[in-house]
């Protein structure tokens, strides 16, 4: 019982049981193959530009968002964006097996998600409850795996119980239409200086009275950061030097996640089964793809809750890069080996459970650094532009990299591609090494101090500010003694 007591779900616990009921569970917040000609879900040339191009939009959307965000608010901008997306969807369900109408709802999509995936997590930062934030943030990838275990069971559910035709893919792609997404925020007005604005939506969000001392303390702490940084930076966008620190950092995560092979992986997961030796048929195939986006929401239900705030950041990521990399390196020598004909029978088993170990390196480490490092990279005026960003390039690379697996994997026999991954894995361990600083616990103030001087520096200073509030508690409670 100690042990279970003094735990990271313990300590939620107790936060969320000594916060406000209306904090955390305020009730006033309502929630709101054939056909196409494609003969084949196992070759990856075949289908690389049907699983790549949405990305490429939705690098260029989340741009554009950057545009549209600041100026019709976070609420009509996601509003907006999701028409988007639903649109793109309309656009599949009634294709009727043209191949150019699949690709144009897969183009219009991507408009849609690129921006949903830089506001989303922006617009969290900015509600969430202090006590939560890093909880929250986290929960962005957390629901993201989610819908897509969902999805990849609703493929499944339909592949089983409707009979070949159009019905089969509309019921796919019509359903997540029905799903409406509505966050309020409230940085965006006092950035804005609309602070009676902003007033009202903090009472909406926190469901207490204005004049509660949860309220107004917290109202007041956006005021005074907000102050401070025009009072620091004046009508500019901060120091060029720091931003340009926290534009290499976010834009480092990204890449390096996905240079890291995990989203190759699952984007061409049956391929990679037919290679292994576990392919099978194509209902066993889905299952197969659905059972490890549901081991990919676990592992990172697990990471929100365990690994992350329990270990550290840094800890975190450096067992999950670790657990990637010797994945990596195991896939790529057991398929060098089967080329040969020199693995045993039934081998192709344990490299399915490879696969599921890598998702899980992936899960802990380099899956969500981007969107909890990144989130608190941004102050608040520069908030917009620095997600926008960083989604961008997010995107664009997702797609630079998914496209070029199925080339990669011809090239390189297929066994060289996954060392090509577990070498990135292992220039990401000596980056986060260096460059990595561990945030947990730390003001938006201290945080402001990390990019002031060399990236190398930065876990240091990280370091040396939180043995800093732990002396100040210390001398605190001995002079309350």
């Amino acid at each position: 019982m100690g042990i279970l007591s003094n735990s990271t779900v313990a300590d939620y616990g107790r936060t969320i049981k000594a916060s406000p009921r209306e904090l955390i569970f305020n009730r006033k917040l309502r929630s709101r193959r054939h056909s196409f000609g494609i003969t084949s879900g196992a070759n990856p040339s075949q289908i690389s530009n049907l699983i790549s191009f949405v990305y490429l939009t939705a690098g260029i959307g989340a741009g554009i968002s950057y545009f549209i965000n600041d100026r019709i608010g976070r609420l009509w901008s996601l509003r907006l964006y999701m028409c988007i997306w639903i649109i793109g969807q309309l656009i599949a369900t009634f294709s009727n097996g043209h191949l150019g109408a699949l690709y144009t709802a897969r183009f219009v999509s991507g408009l849609g998600i690129g921006p949903l995936t830089a506001t989303g997590p922006m617009s969290i930062v900015e509600i969430a409850p202090y006590e939560i934030r890093g909880l929250l943030a986290t929960w962005f990838s957390v629901v993201m795996l989610l819908s897509l275990t969902v999805s990849c069971f609703v493929v499944y559910a339909s592949f089983l119980h409707i009979a070949a035709g159009h019905l089969q893919y509309q019921v796919v792609w019509f359903v997540p239409c029905i799903i409406i997404a509505v966050i309020i925020t409230l940085s965006f007005f006092c950035v804005r200086g609309r602070e009676d604005e902003a007033a009202k939506t903090l009472v909406a969000l926190r469901g207490l009275p204005i004049d509660h001392p949860r309220v107004a303390s917290e109202f007041n702490e956006i005021k005074t950061q907000i102050e401070g940084e025009r009072a620091k930076y004046g009508g500019s966008h901060g120091g060029l030097k720091s931003n340009l620190r926290r534009v290499v950092q976010a834009c480092l995560s990204y890449a390096l996640a996905q240079l890291s092979g995990a989203n190759s992986v699952t984007s061409y997961l049956v391929p990679i089964l037919i290679m292994i030796g576990a392919g099978g048929t194509t209902d066993r195939n889905i299952f197969l793809t659905g059972m490890y986006s549901m081991a990919k929401f676990f592992y990172t239900l697990m990471a929100s809750f365990f690994f992350i705030d329990a270990f550290g950041q840094r800890k975190s990521l450096f067992l999950g890069i670790i657990v990637q990399m010797i994945s990596d390196i195991y896939i790529g020598v057991f398929l060098k080996y089967k080329q040969a004909g020199a693995v045993a029978p039934g081998s192709s088993e344990g490299a399915i459970a490879v696969i599921y170990i890598h998702g899980f390196g992936y899960a802990i480490g380099l899956l969500v650094l981007p969107y909890v490092f990144s989130a608190e990279l941004w102050p608040n005026n520069i908030r917009s532009f620095g997600s926008t960003l960083s989604q961008t390039f997010h995107w664009l690379f997702y797609f630079g990299v998914d496209k070029g697996t199925p080339g990669m994997l011809k090239s390189m026999d297929n066994w060289g591609t996954f060392l090509f991954f577990a070498g990135w894995c292992f220039l990401s361990l000596i980056y986060v090494f260096v460059a990595v600083p561990e945030t947990a616990g730390l003001s938006l103030e201290q945080l402001d101090e990390l990019f002031e001087g060399p990236f190398w520096q930065m876990n240091g200073k990280a370091r040396r500010a939180r043995h800093a509030d732990v002396e100040i508690e210390k001398k605190a409670k001995d002079g309350g003694a």
